[in-house]
């Protein structure tokens, strides 16, 4: 399911340059049974399926160094953000992502082997690797080199400011006559950073108000 993903676009480059590295670990290639059985029934009963403790301690344990910090991918992990993708990016430490499947892991699992449990978002998917390749997306991005020459990107985009991010316009400069607003064409930059802070502003207090502190900023913006 991540391979596919993993090896497109900027991943991929990052990958080739050497920037990033990203390895598959398959928790069946750790399971000692014929069938490789990796998960069973809940004791106590109930519904679905519990992912077991003995290959998910030995795929975990084949890849890990002291420098490494394991996060598991759960619903009732801390929601994932720009500034927990900035850390962890800043951190620069091996990691490692248990992504559940079914009705979880095994609690024993997430006692001994998980540092740190992240969940994207309040919903509930099939399995972890989705969120996982989120995660990565984020993380990865922000590493010195991946992007490029666009690095400096990063800087104005949403949330890494604590606002959300302002329009954006590229050619041409009008089109059905929906038109680039002139402050974009005046060469000012002070003007146009203006602008653009205040764009930032509105936009943030239209959509995720929640992002905003009780401060003077907020204020003049709904003056």
């Amino acid at each position: 399911m991540l391979s596919g993903f993993l090896e497109e676009s900027m991943m991929k480059r990052a990958a080739r340059a050497g920037l990033v590295a990203i390895n598959v670990v398959n928790p069946r290639d750790f399971t000692t049974d014929k069938h490789n059985t990796t998960d069973d029934r809940p004791f106590g009963g109930g519904p679905g399926m519990i992912m077991k403790c003995e290959p998910l301690f030995a795929a975990v344990e084949s890849v890990k160094t002291p420098d490494s910090r394991v996060i598991l991918m759960t619903p009732s992990g801390k929601t994932f953000n720009q500034s927990t993708a900035r850390r962890l990016a800043d951190e620069g430490k091996h990691l490692i992502f248990i992504c559940g499947h079914y009705e979880g892991i095994d609690e024993r699992a997430r006692e001994a082997l998980v540092d740190e449990e992240i969940s994207i978002g309040d919903y509930v998917l099939t399995n972890g690797a989705l969120s996982a390749a989120v995660v990565i997306d984020a993380v990865a991005r922000l590493r010195p080199g991946v992007l490029g020459a666009g690095e400096i990107a990063t800087e104005d985009e949403s949330f890494s400011s604590g606002l959300l991010e302002y329009p954006q316009y590229t050619r041409p400069p009008e089109f059905r006559g929906m038109k680039v607003p002139e402050i974009l064409f005046s060469g000012d930059h002070g003007k146009i950073a203006e602008w653009r802070r205040q764009q930032a502003l509105k936009r943030t207090a239209e959509r995720r108000s929640d992002l905003l502190p009780d401060s003077d900023e907020k204020d003049e913006n709904n003056a």
